[in-house]
């Protein structure tokens, strides 16, 4: 090798910063811009994504069936908003009034046979529910996250795809894909924060070792060194000061402190902490907001509420799959750790915090927000002692708000018992192709790490939901 052929990873090893720009998921360095003075300028478009792992009961929360049979409709009843006509859980005391900033689509839907977590959330996360071989190996596609990083990546932080609590509790919860980037490799898999017994809004949270691992004069002393080896170079060969620019902002990324002070929570007013509750998904939000602005493109958090004092039965898992007796999960319609009597208010409280903050900031414009499960819950209560539901993907519903998505909207129906769509039906590739269009990220024909061109997603755009 002549002493210009270098390629990116070469020049990333050499500047010192090749194991944690290059090799490691989630960090991938952009082109974000800085101003006159060197600081960076406001990120561009991001996504807090909130997972809501299990599946919830639309019937439940947002579709609710206040004059189908008790068997079907449950125990709660609807609650006026500040939309006339869009009614939700009585417990979403605070997430209604707030409903003209968000839509509701009450017409998600799987197609195909799948009722198990695992196809689900592929589909849900790959934006395709069709299963696909690329290259040779099944079921690769990346996934929403990963596609944001590849394509709209951030020098403000090392992390462009970040998520909050890795599927806590049985590996049934996770995707295949989740943790490896699919076919653009590890490089574009999400940096995983945290765990159910790391979280942040526990006193002793503990961010990730490479905010703690930086060390200035080590960097400062590569930095010189390199420099001095450069200005032999300069003048001979441009593809040098390319890579010496590169190396540049790599130095300006790890230097900044944007990244490392979004994990200091105690800097947050205790009144907005507050705000979004003082549990894992209320301090996870919090975390997902502070993550955003210090440049994360995309930021999953999974939907966990945390456990009740009086129920530790069970592992840590999500939250939302509430199955009742059948599954050993306790009443789903009571106050144990699986019971909407203690999920739902923390979710309300965690919603309503995230866009009370995002609407005062000024940044709902260009954070996308959407809520979701994988799939919704059986329209019907099982009859069992204690009650619960069970999978249910022929119809769930989903938050969608921000980027240039309207508020105050329902987007399709059901029918009378929630059982199917009677309009609009959202497949997870309308809602992928959705996202990436909110993201200003074109779903067609775009180029893989190897130079293929491959669309995102076969869905398209749901456009009414814009404006």
């Amino acid at each position: 090798m002549s002493d210009f052929q270098l390629n990116r990873r070469q020049a990333l090893i050499a500047s010192g910063l090749g194991a944690l720009s290059y090799g490691l998921p989630g960090m991938v360095l952009g082109a974000d811009k800085v101003d006159s003075s060197g600081k960076a300028v406001a990120s561009e478009k991001c996504c807090i994504f909130v997972l809501l792992c299990g599946g919830p009961s639309h019937v439940d929360t947002w579709d609710m069936k206040p004059e189908a049979p008790l068997d079907y409709r449950g125990p709660y009843e609807p609650i006026e908003t500040k939309v006339p006509g869009m009614r939700i859980n009585e417990m979403h005391t605070r997430l209604a009034q707030l409903t003209q900033h968000f839509t509701l689509i009450n017409s998600m839907s799987h197609p195909g046979a799948i009722n198990n977590h695992f196809d689900a959330m592929h589909n849900l996360l790959s934006g395709q529910s069709e299963k696909r071989v690329q290259e040779g190996v099944p079921d690769s596609q990346p996934y929403l996250g990963s596609f944001v990083a590849k394509h709209k990546p951030s020098t403000r932080n090392f992390v462009s795809n970040a998520w909050l609590i890795k599927c806590v509790g049985p590996p049934v919860f996770c995707a295949p894909n989740i943790g490896i980037g699919g076919y653009l490799g590890s490089a574009y898999a999400p940096l995983f924060i945290g765990g159910a017994d790391n979280h942040p809004a526990m006193p002793d949270f503990k961010p990730p070792e490479i905010y703690d691992s930086y060390d200035e004069e080590r960097f400062g002393e590569r930095k010189v060194l390199l420099s001095g080896l450069e200005s032999l170079r300069l003048d001979r060969d441009q593809r040098v000061k390319d890579w010496s620019d590169l190396r540049e902002k790599t130095y300006d990324a790890m230097t900044r402190q944007e990244g490392r002070q979004a994990f200091d929570l105690a800097s947050e007013p205790a009144e907005i902490r507050e705000r979004y509750g003082m549990h894992p998904l209320g301090q996870n939000l919090l975390l997902a907001r502070r993550l955003v602005e210090s440049g994360v493109r995309f930021v999953t958090v999974n939907g966990w509420t945390g456990q009740a004092e009086h129920d530790k039965a069970g592992p840590p898992s999500s939250s939302w799959d509430m199955h009742g007796g059948n599954m050993g999960m306790g009443n789903a319609f009571g106050n144990g750790s699986y019971g909407m009597g203690f999920c739902l208010p923390r979710l309300d409280q965690a919603l309503a915090g995230l866009f009370t903050d995002l609407v005062e900031r000024d940044m709902l414009k260009n954070t996308l927000v959407v809520v979701t499960g994988e799939f919704g819950r059986t329209p019907y209560v099982l009859k069992q002692d204690p009650p619960g539901r069970q999978h249910w993907p022929q119809c769930f519903s989903s938050i969608i708000a921000g980027a240039g998505i309207g508020g105050g909207k329902v987007y399709g129906t059901s029918n009378k018992y929630g059982e199917h769509p009677t309009s609009n039906p959202v497949r997870p590739e309308d809602l992928a192709a959705t996202i990436y269009h909110a993201l200003d990220i074109p779903v067609n024909n775009p180029l893989d790490a190897s130079g293929i061109s491959r669309s995102l997603t076969m869905g398209k755009p749901i456009m009414a939901l814009f404006g």
